[in-house]
């Protein structure tokens, strides 16, 4: 039975009455999405400034000014020059080229993602090798990576990705990596802010790659970020992403490129919602604790993390116990019937037909990630989703368990 409105809630949260509870009530139809845009007053300042000055097309001083913002954010001990793109797929079809993956080379890849992280590879002509997770993380498994290696020794670079926000086990991977002479690409397009024993995500690799999708923890409303250690790998990216064209009076080409140029209107957008970051990263955490306190007595896990690292919480997910028979699937019907996104994890790239080709190594047992996938769903995980509206969905969730 659906616990009532009137009688759930926070521990410590006073019970809802009178016009607080008339105003939940009425609201049970408001559509509840999964990560929507939260936009501020300061993206349409640069934004004007863009028209007043008529530098609309691609490049320009907002992109400048973004690409030296973002540098200064993740700056650890190390300089990052950044490049700002289209979108985080452009980043990471940079990244692969500079790491040098050409036709038949192999690249160890994290296999619970998007298929955005996998398909530049082959845009290379490559060939992914899928890696199983681990089971504190949901990222990239080192022991499964290390016998990835044995079995693949002719890899040329590892793509690892930091799942929902969440940090992988970096500095385990990152001496495999180092063992093997290969590169580390590092897929943080859901995990900007997100740190690693005090280091930023996008910053622990020899290449890091951000998202400015619609729905990420900031936005550009489409777009994406390139970070490398070196200006001259930089540079040749930018040569690629703006159709190579060669220095010449007119149009030379020696090589293919690409249109990858971020706009400088929507780096205007990135500008102002920078601004913002952190504040966005501590109301996600807030949504994930919410979560985590009110299904605390259920036979469910939120998704895990480490201790020595703070995820930046993009989305809440969660696994339903191996011993209870809800199924996830069931849940998310649940809730949409109740107007209200909710989404199963990435389903493992292993599992995709498109690349049912494609080699999978585990750590020897059964696969981490089947598992994950089948008893996982990803919860909304909305800043702007009032405290009202998230009880909405944790009443449905609890209700499948009463």
């Amino acid at each position: 039975m659906l616990i009532s409105f009137s009688i759930w809630q926070i521990q410590g949260e006073p019970k809802l009455r009178g016009k607080e509870l008339r105003t939940r009530m009425e609201n049970t139809n408001k559509r509840i999405c999964l990560s929507t845009p939260t936009m501020h007053e300061e993206e349409l300042g640069y934004i004007q400034e863009a028209f007043e000055k008529n530098w609309i097309a691609p490049l320009g001083f907002n992109c400048d000014g973004l690409e030296n913002e973002i540098a200064d954010y993740v700056k650890g001990d190390d300089d990052w020059h950044t490049l700002a793109l289209a979108s985080g797929t452009a980043a990471l079809h940079l990244a692969v080229k500079l790491a040098g993956i050409g036709q038949g080379d192999k690249v160890l890849c994290s296999d619970m993602t998007f298929s955005a992280t996998v398909n530049p590879i082959v845009y290379e002509g490559g060939i992914p090798v899928f890696v199983d997770s681990e089971y504190d993380t949901w990222n990239m498994d080192p022991v499964a990576l290390e016998k990835a290696f044995e079995q693949h020794p002719d890899a040329k670079a590892v793509m690892l990705v930091h799942l929902y926000g969440t940090p992988a086990k970096v500095d385990e991977i990152r001496a495999l990596c180092d063992r093997h002479g290969v590169a580390l690409i590092e897929d943080a397009a859901e995990s900007l802010s997100a740190t690693y024993r005090g280091r930023k995500c996008g910053t622990l690799g020899d290449y890091g790659v951000i998202s400015f999708n619609g729905n990420k923890i900031i936005t550009t409303s489409g777009g994406g970020m390139l970070l490398t250690k070196e200006k001259s790998l930089r540079d040749k990216a930018l040569f690629w992403a703006t159709q190579a064209r060669e220095n010449a009076p007119w149009y030379e080409h020696k090589e293919i490129g690409y249109n990858y140029r971020m706009s400088n209107v929507v780096a205007g957008i990135g500008r102002g919602q920078l601004k913002h970051l952190e504040e966005h990263r501590d109301r996600k955490e807030q949504v994930y604790r919410r979560y985590e306190q009110a299904f605390a007595d259920l036979p469910v896990t939120m998704n895990p993390y480490l201790a020595d690292s703070r995820p930046n919480f993009w989305l809440s997910c969660l696994t339903v116990n191996r011993d209870c028979a809800v199924d996830p699937l069931a849940i998310i019907r649940r809730l949409g019937e109740a107007n209200i996104e909710a989404r199963p994890i990435w389903k493992p790239m292993h599992m995709q037909p498109v690349f049912a080709t494609c080699a999978f190594v585990t750590a020897g047992g059964p696969a981490v990630n089947e598992d994950v996938f089948a008893r996982g769903l990803c919860l909304p995980s909305d800043i702007k989703m009032t405290e009202a509206e998230q009880g909405r969905v944790i009443d449905i969730v609890r209700s499948f368990f009463e």
